[in-house]
């Protein structure tokens, strides 16, 4: 008896190597197919001084080398005219070829690339591992796997990540969630069986508190994995979006509508608003000369349904936020939506004709003045918004850039200061300041001149710079 149980014990075993040997064959073939669907990218940031060196993870989307990198992989402070030298490394590769930057969506926050044409026929798209009917939607406990790249000292070398789905919920998009790491941030999730579920997030789910020793009173530290994500979009979020390459380095159109700061109602407003089965945002602002504001619009507007349908449970609540500005930054301008606002007690209907968007500070004009040790731009839509300014006292510039023991850095000069009066000269516009200050590099016997800034709002500094001749 004893005899016949140790063999079925050891036949058993044997089964059980066999599967696992099988699974590992199974994935190491999967591996290798898709492999080829993921790069490493690298690229120059031509400041004003010097030039700094950036990379990032990419995912491959068509046949045509087009490249998605997430939001994070560029610092949106930097505008594309300083983005220079793309090159994408197959993973393991020492040497990379040169890629064009194509600009950033608006509405998703990728940063789209096109390899070399050269470099197609090695590239595979991620969505040649969708299946035939849809995209596979993953479950609560689904094993998921993804892939992950090593820095380049590493020759950007892959490996693989896998874990269990351990949540799934709506932040409006659905996300699922896993155990652990699953893939780096802007790379492709798989199922068990190779599918395409999903693309990797940026910066959800990334963080987690600790006790350091070297921290005796206890309190958390917060960490970031930059380079390992456990969340990701589902296949159909991201699908949809990856036709949505921009034409221009800056993504234009860039949809807007103009209400600024939305809050997702309290539990207690919604309860006395009989809107308890679905969610609810109020209106905290309504931008000046906006879509919004031609519409009707007004401050503490309760928006409770787009299009004629009530707006969505979410759970967190805040959640809701995101689903307006998505269904929104979906559409172009000269759309129109509709709106159902709750103001007084009574349902009003808007209707709001979208327009695209006025400049942002990354397509402001700039310029950098060594001798004064500066750069400014021009003072844009936003930049008054933020400081909460009138359109009629949009003027001046905004300072750029300081260079570290300048003449700008020793009087005080700060980025994002507000400049209005150079030298006493009240400043109207960019070419103004422009005109102003190029005289003033350009006067060699100049020692000192003055500028007027604000900041914080309502702070004001006069700075004496003192040039070094």
């Amino acid at each position: 008896m004893i005899r016949r149980l140790s063999r079925i014990l050891a036949i058993a075993g044997l089964c059980v190597l066999s599967t696992a040997q099988a699974i590992s064959a199974t994935l190491a073939e999967l591996w290798a197919e898709r492999t080829p669907c993921v790069v490493a990218v690298e690229f120059m940031i031509e400041m004003e001084t010097d030039r700094q060196t950036g990379n990032a993870c990419g995912t491959v989307i068509d046949d045509h080398g087009t490249i998605i990198l997430p939001p994070i992989a560029i610092n949106l402070r930097f505008t594309p005219e300083q983005l220079k030298d793309f090159k994408v490394f197959l993973p393991g590769a020492v040497t990379g070829k040169p890629a064009q930057y194509l600009g950033t969506d608006a509405l998703t926050g990728w940063h789209f690339l096109r390899a070399d044409e050269s470099q197609w026929a090695e590239l595979t798209p991620v969505t040649r591992f969708i299946p035939a009917k849809a995209a596979p939607a993953p479950a609560l406990g689904d094993e998921v796997w993804g892939l992950a790249l090593r820095e380049k000292d590493e020759d950007f070398m892959p490996y693989l990540l896998s874990a269990r789905v351990a949540l799934l919920n709506r932040f409006p998009q659905l996300t699922a969630v896993a155990q652990q790491e699953v893939a780096s941030p802007g790379l492709p999730v798989f199922n068990s069986a190779g599918e395409f579920v999903g693309l990797a997030l940026s910066s959800f789910a990334q963080t987690y508190l600790q006790f350091s020793r070297d921290n005796p009173g206890g309190m958390p530290i917060m960490n970031v994995n930059a380079e390992e994500s456990s969340a990701f979009h589902v296949a159909e979020e991201v699908l949809p979006y990856f036709s949505r390459i921009p034409t221009n380095p800056h993504g234009r159109p860039k949809v807007w509508l103009g209400t600024f700061r939305l809050e997702s109602v309290t539990p207690e407003v919604a309860a006395f608003l009989k809107l308890e089965n679905q969610s609810a945002v109020m209106v905290s602002e309504v931008l000046e000369n906006s879509p919004a504001e031609k519409a009707g619009f007004k401050e503490r507007d309760i928006i409770v349904a787009l299009d004629g349908q009530p707006l969505p449970k979410f759970r967190p609540a805040r959640v809701v936020t995101g689903f307006i500005d998505r269904e929104v930054g979906r559409r172009l301008p000269g759309q129109k939506v509709a709106f159902t606002v709750v103001r007084d007690g009574q349902r009003v209907e808007l209707e709001a004709v979208l327009e695209d968007s006025p400049k942002d500070p990354r397509e402001a004009m700039r310029r950098y003045f060594e001798s004064v040790g500066c750069a400014v731009r021009e003072f844009v839509y936003m930049d008054g918004i933020y400081r909460k300014e009138k359109l009629s006292a949009h003027a001046g510039v905004v300072a750029y850039f300081v260079k570290a023991n300048s003449p700008a850095a020793a009087a005080g000069l700060r980025p994002d200061d507000w400049v209005k009066e150079i030298d006493g000269t009240e400043v109207k516009t960019y070419q103004q300041a422009i005109d102003l200050l190029g005289a003033i590099e350009a006067d060699k016997t100049r020692s000192e001149f003055v500028l007027l800034v604000s900041r914080g709002g309502s702070e004001t500094a006069v700075l004496r710079v003192k040039l070094n001749r």
